[in-house]
This record gives C-alpha cells, structure tokens and sequence, in this order.
C-alpha cells in the first residue's frame, strides 16, 4: 500500500510539473501571432515587444497601472489617443475619446498602439549604441528622463553599460536590465502555423 501511494505521488507530481511548464508555455507564447504581425510592422524586433509585455504585465491584458496604463504594454490613454488621431479614422478617435481602458484592452489594439509607441520615442535613439536601452527607458519614464541623463555626454559614444549605469531612478534601471537581459535570452517567438493559400 505504500509502494502504491508513493507510485501515485510521483505520478500526480510529474503531472502537476508538466502541467505548470505547458500552461506557462501557452500563457507567455499565445500572443506570438500578434506581436510578431505588428512588431513588423514598425520594424521592432519581436522578442524585445514580448520581453517588454512580460515586464510589463506578464501577458495579463487586463492589468491597469497605477497611472492608468492599460493593458499588455501599459499604454496611456494619452498615447492612445495621440495614435488613433494620427490613423486619421474617425472611428478610432471616436472609440478612444469615449472609453480608453475598453479601446486598450483589447490585445490586438493594445500591442499596435504600444508597438507605434515604442518605435515613436525609439526615432530619436536610432543609431546610437544605446539605442535599445534608451527606447526602453524613454518608454518607462519618459523622453525627458532620457534627455536628462544623457546630459554631459555624447550620446552618440555613449555605451549601452554607460547609459544604464547613468538611469538615476531605481525602478527604471531595473526595467531596462531586466528586460534587456530577458531579450538577450529570448529565442525566436513561435507563430502560428501558415494562413492556407
């Protein structure tokens, strides 16, 4: 009886495992599809959006930030009326105005809209070595941060380590460490299979 209950605890142990590794295989991979089309789109690499999104919210879309950031990317509100404005549609200024948290919740919408952000604030980095680090810290805290402690330096020489080593706020250094670090290890995201021709 004993040999029988410890075969059965090793049999429902191994089944919890495999089963925690295939949830958490789904859970952060279900989104590929998405970020992979719009991380196309405005010519980001797709493994620095989803590193980025599993910082952020860890794939939860429902997520609001203490600033009232919604969704998989956090993306304001602001910005998400600043991008429906720039599609020129009418429809999206509309849905924007009315109900941000509803029109960003949404992960389709949600993943563009953060997507044509982070490639806004990633223009004024382009060329730099520090280019990555720099987007993703004007993401978190700000262009104007960015600007600030870049100040006494050629940004143009400045090295990825030098500029995180010169982000003066905690949280943000974190960020950009953890997501950068994250990317690095990150191997090509799994699209779904290909649309029948």
């Amino acid at each position: 009886m004993a040999r029988y209950l410890i075969s059965l605890s090793i049999i429902a142990a191994v089944v919890a495992v495999s089963g925690y590794f295939f949830f958490r295989d789904y859970w952060e991979h279900r989104y590929d599809e998405l970020i992979i089309r719009h991380a196309r789109v405005f010519n980001l690499d797709e493994r620095i959006v989803w590193s980025l999104i599993y910082e952020e919210t860890w794939f939860q879309g429902w997520k609001i930030g203490a600033a009232d950031e919604v969704g998989l990317m956090q993306v304001t509100p602001t910005v998400g009326r600043e991008w429906a404005k720039e599609t020129g549609l009418s429809e999206f200024e509309k849905r924007a105005a009315e109900d941000p948290v509803a029109f960003l919740s949404d992960a389709e919408q949600n993943i563009q809209v953060g997507c044509w952000y982070l490639e806004k604030v990633r223009e004024r980095y382009r060329g730099r070595p520090a280019e990555t680090a720099m987007m993703l810290a004007a993401y978190n805290a700000g262009p104007s941060r960015v600007e600030e402690w870049t100040r006494g330096a050629e940004p143009r020489e400045l090295s990825e380590s030098d500029f995180v080593a010169r982000i003066a706020i905690p949280s943000t250094k974190a960020y950009v460490t953890s997501i950068l670090d994250r990317y690095r290890d990150t191997e090509a995201l799994r699209p779904g299979p290909e649309p029948p021709r």
